[in-house]
């Protein structure tokens, strides 16, 4: 069970197939317009109700490029998603009423865990953000860095319980149609973890170390790489990759940007700038560019596109992130919002990009200037393909299959 965007949604079709591939029947559970993401892998689908993109595009939405600081950005998105919530709750049971286990990302496991007790069925984490509190870095969802060992742990306590108030309406509704005792959401998130919820983390401890005062249930496995159906780009990328050097890859997958028109002509303004071309994706944001030096496209694989760029331009989202290195290219953070600043820092740390250029004060000569430093220092490419050669030789879904597998003997 998952709720976002696309890469909220993506990494758990391969996770999902995987499963599948072991004999495991597996349903994902997300919103309606992520149906064709399984197409092909053997997993089920059920349809959640709310349409992510036409919440982001709504006012309320739009508001959240109004907020200057990660926490008001989140308080918006709460506010936002509690909403969805009771949209969703019927049919996050109806989905569970069916199944031995329930695999729940972390944006639905406050109400995952709750359904998951009044049907008395197993269930545990798969989250692709460290989100539990530790006093090694800031909350990833809040934008910042570091506040220090402390700060960092009681502000990850803090942003969990916002997330718990995103459940509290309906939690409490389905725990009295069952008949389970009330609880508070301070209580509900203790509980968890008293029992020692467990929780898989689908990322690489290479790229993200496991927090060393992390209680023991919180697993890194490495990356879950999405499904993919196609084995081949369209005609029109390749005839365009074949036509000159490789071009940098831009997109902001399900982000939005306030002025997509104005983004577009800086973006491209940057890449001429630097002297490259540009294969540049619509994604949310509406982004294009025009001219033989440039390609928009719609939705590509980007692990059939990736290792084909000099570089790429993203948001930073978990899921872009990882089939960067995957790709073993440089990358160009642009970070829109939450934890894409979080992804954006471990990129510069792991020497596989010069450094993000953030949404917020954006410009053509800033994403030039580090265009120019990941294409032609080496040292980015090395440490890119370094990297992408260890994450290869891992396996995510292992742990996952070897827990499943308990269930079912």
């Amino acid at each position: 069970m998952t709720a976002g965007s696309r890469g909220d949604v993506a990494p758990y079709t391969g996770l999902g197939h995987g499963l599948v591939r072991a004999g495991h029947e597996v349903t994902l559970v997300t919103h309606d317009r992520f149906r064709p993401l399984v197409a092909g892998s053997g997993v089920g689908f059920h349809a959640l109700p709310v349409d992510p993109r036409a919440e982001l595009e709504s006012e309320r939405g739009r508001r959240l490029h109004r907020s200057t600081t990660g926490a008001g950005k989140l308080l918006r998105a709460v506010n936002m998603a509690r909403d969805a919530v009771a949209r969703m709750a019927d049919d996050l049971v109806a989905a569970a009423r069916t199944s031995d286990a329930l695999l729940l990302a972390g944006a639905l496991a406050p109400f995952g865990h709750t359904v998951a007790e009044a049907l008395s069925v197993p269930s545990f984490g798969v989250n692709l953000q460290p989100l539990a509190p530790t006093g090694e870095f800031a909350p990833p969802m809040t934008g910042v860095r570091s506040w220090g060992p402390v700060l960092n742990r009681a502000g990850g306590h803090a942003v969990n319980l916002a997330v718990e108030w995103i459940f509290t309406e309906e939690v409490r509704r389905l725990r009295a149609a069952y008949g389970l005792p009330r609880t508070g959401r301070v209580a509900a998130h203790r509980a968890r973890e008293r029992l020692g919820w467990t929780v898989f983390h689908g990322f690489s401890a290479r790229v993200v170390p496991r927090p060393g005062d992390w209680r023991h249930g919180l697993d890194v496995t490495g990356y879950w790489w999405p499904y993919d159906r196609e084995d081949r780009l369209p005609a029109q990328v390749l005839d365009f990759l074949d036509a000159g050097p490789a071009p940098v890859f831009v997109g902001l997958g399900s982000a939005t940007v306030p002025d997509s028109e104005r983004m577009s002509d800086q973006v491209v303004r940057a890449l001429r700038a630097a002297g490259l071309r540009g294969v540049i994706q619509r994604g949310w944001g509406e982004l294009r560019g025009e001219g033989d030096d440039m390609l928009t496209i719609g939705e590509v694989p980007h692990s059939l596109l990736f290792p084909r760029m000099a570089a790429v331009v993203h948001h930073a989202g978990a899921g872009t992130t990882a089939a960067g290195l995957r790709a073993g290219v440089p990358a160009v953070p642009v970070p829109v919002q939450f934890d894409e600043a979080f992804w954006a820092a471990r990129l510069v740390a792991l020497g596989v990009s010069p450094g993000a250029v953030p949404l917020r004060g954006f410009t053509a000569d800033a994403l030039a200037a580090a265009l120019r430093r990941a294409t032609t220092d080496p040292s980015y490419a090395h440490r890119a393909r370094t990297l992408a050669e260890e994450l290869g030789a891992e396996d995510g879904v292992a742990p996952v299959l070897e827990a499943v597998n308990r269930l079912a003997g």
